[in-house]
C-alpha cells in the first residue's frame, strides 16, 4: 500500500483500500508481459493448444525458425572475441575462419541427423544451445590445451637444454681440471715455503717474548717494591698531615684584625708571649736583650718587641703558610720542643688567651710533628726516589726491547695473513677442483641415465610445438565432437569428422591431418585405467568417456547393452557412488540432497524419455552464492552444493527419442556396443574357459601394464620437473641429480619389467588370437539378431542373455585336441544354439 499510494495519488486515483487495489490491478495488467516458449516437436505442443485453446486466440504467436547462416555468423562473432593465432598474435582471418567452421558444423548436423533418422530411424535434434556448446567449449578447452601444451613444452626444452648444457660442460670441466692441478701444487709449494719462514719467526718472536717477559717481571718487582715505599712514607706523612692542614686552615681563620689585636698588647699574658716566642724560634727572629726586672744588673731575652715588629709585618701570615716544612733548621726544632711541654704553650690554654696565639701555636705544634715524621720519613723517599730511577731506566730499556718485539710480531703478522690468504686460495683451489670433479660425475651419472632420452625428448618436443599449433584446429573440432557427435554411432562421427577436418584444411585453419579426439584430449594413463574398470575396449566408448570428462553438461548415456552402467559403477565406487532410479520413490531426493552436500557421485539408472522436473537444477547447474558459499535449490530445500558433486544418467532404451528440452540439458551419449569392442569381451570370455591360465595371465599383466604405465608417467614428470624448476646450472644441485638419478634408475627398472610383461603379454596375445575367430563369428551374430529390432521392436535380445548362450556352448561344444577343430564346433554349437533360441519366435 506505501508503495502504491504515491503513484496512486499522482494518477488521481481514490486513496482507499479499495481503490489502491484496483489501481494496482490496471497497472500490473497494463505493464505484465508474459513470453511463453514451447517446441512443436511432439505431441506436447498439440495437446497444450486443444486443452488450452487461449493460447491461440489470446497471443501473438512467433515461429522461430532454424537459424540462418549469417545468424550463426553473428553469434559466433560475439563469442569469439579473443581468437588468437597459435603464435600468441591476433588473426582476424583466423577467427572468420574459425567463425565459419562453427557455422559450417552446426548445418552440416543438421543434415548428419536428418540422415540418422532416415537411416537408423532414431531422433536427434540440432538446436542452438547446442551451437553457444561448441563455442563456449571451444574457449575453455583452447584456453586449457594451450596452457597444458605450452608448459610441457616448455618443460621437455628445459630438460633438452640442461642435458645439453651438462654435455657441453664436460669438455670444458676437464680442461679446467688439467688447468687447476699445477696451480694447485704450485701453491701448495709456495704454503709449505711460507710456513718455514714463519715458524722460524715465530721462534725468534718467541725468544725475544721470554726476555721481554722476564725483564717486564723485574720491572714489575721494581715497581712493587717503589710502590710500598711510595705507600710507607704516605702512611707516615698521614699522621702529621691532618695536623698540618688544621694548623694551615685556623691560619686562615685569623684577620687582620686577630693579628693587630695581638700586637696592639701591652701586657700579653703569658700563653701569648710563650706563642709568639715559640714562632720566633721557628722563623730565626732574634730576641732583644733588656735588663731583668727581678735583677737589674743581669740582661734577658726579650721575643715581644721583636714578635710586635713581626705581627706588622705584612708579609707575616704568608711567611707562615708558605713555610719551608721539609727543610726547617734541627736547631729550630730544638729551640722550639722545649715549649711543647709548658702549661702556657697549651693548645686549651692558648685558645683562652687569644684566638690569634690559639692558631700560631697549632702552626707551631703542627711544624713541629711534621718535622719530626719528616725526618724519619726523608731516607725513605729518598730510597723511593733510587727504586723510582731504577725502575724508569729499567722500563726505558724494555720499550726498545718491546718495540723490536713489536716489529718482530708485525713482521710475523704479516708472514701469517700471507700464509691464510696462500692457503685461502689453496682451499679455494682445492674446493674448485673437488667442485669440478663432483660435477663431472654429476655431470656423467646425469648423460649416463638421460642421455638416451635426449633424441625422444627432441621428437617429443618438436610434436608438442606441432601440436601447440595444430591446437586451433584440433580443439575445435574436439568441441564440435563433444557438442554434437555424442548421440550418433562410429559411422556418423567419422563422416562428420572428415567432413569437418577436410573444411578446416581448405580455410587453412590449423589441425592435424588425421584427427582423432583421443589424440586431442586423452590421455594415455587415465584411458588404461577406464579400461581397467570395464569400459569397453573400442574407439567408440573410449571418445564417449572423453567427452564424459570434459564436456559442460551432466552424461545421459544411452546404455542398451549395459556397458556404461557397469563401468560407471566400477569407476566411481571408489568414491561413494550413489546408485537411483527415478522411479524409487521419495527416497532419491534424499540421496540426492546427500550427494550434493558431501560431493558423492550419483548414477541414475532406467532414465526414460522424459526427466523428473526435480532435477532440473542439477542439469542446469542452477548454482548460486550464499553466504560466500556455492548453493543451489533442490526441491524445497536449498543446499550446499561440493564441487566434487558429479551426475551421470543412463537408459537401457535402444532408441530413445529425447525432445530438444531434454538434449539441451544433458550430453547425450550413444554407448551401444561395437562389433570391436564385442569381440574383446568374447575373445576374453573364451579364452578364461579354455585357457584359464593364459587369461589370468593377460589380466594380471594388463594390471601390473596400467601400474607400470602410470609409474612411468610419473616418473618421467618428475624428471622434466626437476630438470625445469631446477635454477641455475643443474650440475650445482646435488639433490635436484639425486632425485632424478633415483627416478631415473627406478624407471629403467619399471621399463625392464614392463618390457618383459609386453613380450611375455605379446606371446600370451599370440596364443589368444587362435581362438579369435570364434569372437568374431560369435560377435557378428549378435549384430544380424540386434537388426531384428528393426523389422519389430518385440525382437530385442540382450548382452547378458547373448553372453550366458556362448558360455554355455562353451561348455556343451564337443572337446578336440587341434585347435581348429575345437574352433569349428564352437561355432557349429553356437549357431545352432542361438538358431534354437532365436527361430520360434520368427514368423514362419
Amino acid at each position: 500500500m506505501e508503495a502504491v499510494s504515491p503513484r496512486a495519488k499522482r494518477a488521481g486515483k481514490p486513496l482507499t483500500p479499495a481503490g489502491l487495489w484496483a489501481f494496482f490491478l490496471d497497472s500490473v495488467r497494463v505493464n505484465w508481459h508474459l513470453v511463453l516458449t514451447m517446441s512443436p516437436v511432439g505431441g506436447s505442443f498439440r495437446e497444450r493448444l486443444r486443452k488450452f485453446p487461449s493460447l491461440v486466440s489470446c497471443t501473438t504467436i512467433d515461429w522461430f525458425s532454424v537459424w540462418p547462416a549469417d545468424a550463426l555468423k553473428s553469434v559466433a562473432n560475439k563469442f569469439l572475441p579473443s581468437m588468437e593465432a597459435a603464435d600468441g598474435s591476433a588473426s582476424s582471418a583466423l577467427r572468420s575462419a574459425v567463425e565459419d567452421a562453427c557455422m559450417l558444423f552446426h548445418t552440416s548436423i543438421r543434415q548428419l541427423a536428418e540422415d540418422n533418422r532416415r537411416e537408423l530411424g532414431r531422433h536427434t535434434y540440432v538446436t542452438p544451445t547446442s551451437y553457444l556448446e561448441l563455442i563456449y567449449t571451444y574457449n575453455e578447452l583452447l584456453g586449457a590445451q594451450r596452457s597444458n601444451v605450452q608448459q610441457l613444452q616448455r618443460r621437455y626444452e628445459v630438460g633438452l637444454e640442461k642435458l645439453l648444457t651438462a654435455e657441453g660442460e664436460v669438455n670444458v670441466m676437464k680442461q679446467e681440471l688439467i688447468e687447476l692441478q699445477p696451480k694447485l701444487i704450485e701453491t701448495g709449494k709456495e704454503v709449505e715455503e711460507t710456513l718455514r719462514v714463519v715458524d722460524a719467526q715465530t721462534k725468534e718472536a718467541a725468544a725475544k717474548k721470554e726476555v721481554v717477559e722476564g725483564e717486564e717481571a723485574i720491572a714489575a718487582e721494581k715497581a712493587a717494591a717503589a710502590k710500598a715505599i711510595k705507600d710507607e712514607c704516605e702512611g707516615e706523612l698521614a699522621v702529621a698531615m691532618p695536623m698540618l692542614e688544621s694548623a694551615l686552615t685556623a691560619l686562615n681563620t685569623l684577620t687582620k684584625a686577630d693579628i693587630t689585636e695581638v700586637r696592639s698588647m701591652k701586657n700579653p699574658p703569658a700563653p701569648v708571649k710563650v706563642t709568639m716566642e715559640a714562632v720566633c724560634q721557628l722563623l730565626n727572629v732574634k730576641p732583644k736583650k733588656v735588663n731583668d726586672p727581678a735583677n737589674p744588673t743581669k740582661k734577658m731575652d726579650d721575643y715581644w718587641g721583636p714578635s710586635q715588629a713581626l705581627l706588622g709585618d705584612t708579609t707575616f701570615m704568608t711567611q707562615l703558610q708558605e713555610y719551608d716544612k721539609d727543610n726547617i733548621s734541627p736547631a729550630y726544632i730544638q729551640a722550639v720542643r722545649p715549649y711543647l711541654d709548658k702549661p702556657e704553650f697549651q693548645s686549651d690554654t692558648v685558645k683562652k688567651a687569644s684566638k690569634a696565639a690559639y692558631g700560631l701555636c697549632c702552626w707551631v705544634r703542627a711544624m713541629e710533628a711534621y718535622d719530626k715524621v719528616a725526618k724519619v720519613v726523608a731516607p725513605k723517599k729518598a730510597k723511593l726516589q733510587q727504586a723510582e730511577g731504577e725502575y724508569y731506566t729499567l722500563m726505558e730499556g724494555l720499550a726498545a726491547k718491546k718495540a723490536e718485539l713489536g716489529a718482530v710480531v708485525a713482521a710475523l703478522q704479516a708472514l701469517n695473513d700471507k700464509l691464510a690468504s696462500m692457503q685461502a686460495r689453496r682451499q679455494q683451489l682445492e674446493e674448485e677442483v673437488a667442485l669440478c670433479k663432483t660435477k663431472l660425475e654429476r655431470a656423467t651419472k646425469l648423460i649416463g641415465g638421460l642421455g638416451g632420452e635426449k633424441t625422444r625428448w627432441s621428437e617429443v618436443a618438436k610434436k608438442l610445438a606441432a601440436d601447440y599449433t595444430n591446437l586451433t584446429g584440433d580443439v575445435l573440432l574436439s568441441a564440435g565432437f563433444i557438442a554434437y557427435l555424442g548421440p550418433y554411432t562410429a559411422a556418423y562421427r567419422e563422416r562428420a569428422v572428415g567432413q569437418w577436418v577436410e573444411r578446416c584444411r581448405s580455410v587453412s585453419i590449423p589441425c592435424s591431418e588425421h584427427f582423432k579426439l583421443v589424440t586431442v584430449l586423452g590421455q594415455p594413463v587415465t584411458i588404461r585405467s577406464w579400461l581397467l574398470d570395464g569400459l569397453p575396449n573400442d574407439s567408440l566408448s573410449i571418445d564417449n568417456a572423453i567427452v564424459i570428462s570434459k564436456a559442460r553438461r551432466w552424461p545421459l548415456m544411452i546404455d542398451p547393452q549395459g556397458q556404461a552402467n557397469k563401468w560407471i559403477k566400477t569407476m566411481e565406487k571408489k568414491n561413494q557412488l550413489e546408485v537411483v532410479k527415478l522411479s524409487g520413490g521419495g527416497d532419491i531426493i534424499r540421496q540426492l540432497e546427500n550427494a550434493v552436500q558431501f560431493g558423492f557421485p550419483v548414477l541414475i539408472e532406467d532414465i526414460g524419455e522424459e526427466l523428473d522436473p526435480i532435477l532440473e537444477p542439477l542439469l542446469l547447474k542452477a548454482i548460486f552464492k550464499q553466504g560466500g558459499v556455492n548453493c543451489i535449490r533442490l526441491g524445497d530445500s536449498t543446499l550446499e552444493y561440493s564441487s566434487s558433486f558429479r551426475l551421470y544418467m543412463t537408459t537401457k532404451l535402444r532408441s530413445p527419442h529425447y525432445l530438444p528440452e531434454v538434449s539441451v540439458k544433458v550430453t547425450l551419449l550413444n554407448f551401444g556396443i561395437t562389433r570391436e569392442g564385442l569381440e574383446d569381451q568374447l575373445l576374453g570370455i573364451v579364452v578364461a574357459q579354455e585357457r584359464p591360465e593364459l587369461e589370468e595371465e593377460k589380466a594380471r599383466l594388463v594390471l601390473a601394464g596400467a601400474e607400470n604405465a602410470r609409474q612411468l608417467k610419473e616418473i618421467e614428470d618428475k624428471i622434466i620437473a626437476v630438470l625445469s624448476s631446477s635454477e641455475g646450472n643443474i650440475l650445482e644441485d646435488e639433490t635436484a641429480i639425486d632425485v632424478i638419478s633415483s627416478s631415473k634408475a627406478l624407471s629403467n627398472e619399471i621399463g625392464h619389467k614392463q618390457q618383459v610383461a609386453e613380450r611375455t603379454e605379446k606371446k600370451i596375445d599370440e596364443a589368444r588370437a587362435g581362438y579369435k575367430p570364434v569372437a568374431q563369428v560369435v560377435s557378428v551374430l549378435f549384430f544380424v539378431i540386434s537388426e531384428l529390432a528393426a523389422i519389430e521392436p518385440m525382437y530385442q535380445y540382450s548382452l547378458a542373455w547373448f553372453v550366458t548362450l556362448f558360455e554355455d556352448t562353451i561348455t556343451k561344444a564337443d572337446k578336440a585336441r587341434e585347435l581348429n577343430k575345437r574352433i569349428e564346433n564352437l561355432v557349429s554349437h553356437f549357431q545352432y544354439s542361438l538358431y534354437v533360441q532365436v527361430s520360434p519366435a520368427m514368423p514362419w
